[in-house]
């Protein structure tokens, strides 16, 4: 299957670059994934086309401010880290622009020299692993020094980092938001749970993966980056109770629907307490064993996660409903709009 088959024209105006002031502001197309029917809404009215006995599964990742900017001690030159991955202990997996300053020994340190780091190993693609040395804890002082780092297309400075976490953020590891759960407010999560409509929370730590093109020329040739995901025994119960009792389970986000599909397809369609690596990759003709529908932001062109979307609602549908919101002057990417597929 082509890449180029999920291409579209895509006029730059409409990558939103800032959050509205209000999170749930933001408007909502509603798209039936049997007919490709398309209704249009604000996502503050996302209550009406949910059910009582619906489930929404809701990614509680934090993002780490996971953007350094520090200096060689050696020579005073400037460098900046990008964290990636927990190793053991103190040890990051990170990207170091520019790589060329950063070799193995190299001694950085950053802010008022609270935090030093000292790389470990050199790998790749500007990759290096940099061990930590600090006091205290080390999430408050990433918190003090580290900036949000923010998708490449976003050309603007966040005033506020929390704008950049849904108000349900809860366990550090991510490199990049869940967006399509930044629409959601406590008062729209209260009166979902008032209607009936249950919550459940899953991790998935999302990695800059995320960002990358596909770049093969052919779908089945990309290769899918990892990420670690969790589910508890309490979420995998609530799951399976609600499929037995004929409810829909609906995903907030290509990072919660990855997490659901991978516990499905690995216990016959039943959820299970569970941790681990995925690099479960969704595309049209993929059979989905956990979701009935999907919350999501409007995607890049030709990235792996219209794909998904494409696989849940077909590439013709998702193609129109994207002709359609650029038709409408809908907003893209994270800060954009949102889409429920149902």
């Amino acid at each position: 299957m082509k890449v180029d088959l999920f291409d579209f024209e895509l006029p730059e105006r409409l990558i939103a670059q800032v959050p509205l002031q209000e999170r749930d502001a933001s408007r909502l197309m509603v798209l039936d994934k049997e007919t490709g029917d398309i209704t249009h809404s604000t996502f503050k009215h996302i209550i009406d086309f949910l059910e009582a006995g619906d489930c929404i599964v809701l990614n509680d990742t934090r993002v780490l401010p996971a953007r350094l900017f520090g200096v060689k001690e050696e020579t005073g030159a400037k460098v900046e880290v990008l964290l990636l991955k927990q190793e053991e202990g103190d040890e990051w997996e990170t990207l170091v622009k520019p790589a060329k300053r950063v070799k193995r020994g190299t001694v950085l340190t950053f802010g008022d020299g609270r935090l030093t780091a000292v790389c470990t190993e050199e790998l790749d693609h500007g990759g290096r692993k940099i061990e930590f040395r600090y006091e205290g804890i080390f999430y408050e002082v990433l918190e003090s020094l580290g900036e949000m780092p923010l998708p490449p297309y976003i050309k603007e400075q966040l005033d506020d980092k929390e704008r950049y976490q849904t108000v349900y953020s809860k366990k550090q590891g991510s490199a990049a938001a869940p967006t399509a759960g930044l629409h959601f407010t406590d008062e729209i999560l209260d009166a979902l749970k008032e209607k009936g409509v249950h919550i459940a929370f899953i991790t998935l730590h999302v990695g800059l993966g995320t960002f990358r093109p596909v770049s093969a020329e052919t779908v089945e040739e990309h290769d899918m980056h990892a990420e670690f995901y969790e589910m508890t025994a309490e979420t995998a119960a609530a799951l399976n109770q609600v499929k037995q009792d004929g409810g829909r389970i609906i995903s907030v986000g290509t990072t919660s629907t990855r997490t659901l599909e991978t516990i499905a397809s690995e216990h016959d369609g039943r959820f299970q307490e569970a941790r681990g690596w995925t690099s479960i990759f969704i595309y049209p003709g993929y059979a989905f064993r956990a979701i009935d529908g999907m919350i999501t932001n409007f995607h890049l062109p030709k990235s792996s996660l219209i794909m998904l979307v494409s696989a849940l609602a077909g590439r013709e549908h998702v193609l129109s409903a994207y002709r359609t919101a650029v038709e409408h002057e809908y907003r893209f990417f994270s800060f954009g709009d949102a889409m429920l597929i149902k």
